[in-house]
C-alpha cells in the first residue's frame, strides 16, 4: 500500500501498516516512510 509523504514529496510504500481509526470515526492506515522514516497516513478504508 502506497501514501503521501509529506518529508520526501513523493507517494511511498508504507512499512509496517496499522489499521486505525481517527476520533471522528474515519478509517485510516498508519506506518512509516521506507526512505525517510517519517509516520504516514492514508485515510480511507484499506
Amino acid at each position: 500500500m502506497q501514501a503521501y509523504c509529506v518529508k520526501c514529496r513523493a507517494k511511498r510504500e508504507i512499512k509496517n501498516p496499522k489499521a486505525i481509526t481517527f476520533k471522528n470515526g474515519r478509517p485510516a492506515t498508519q506506518g512509516v516512510c521506507t526512505v525517510c522514516g517519517t509516520k504516514i497516513f492514508r485515510i480511507g478504508k484499506t
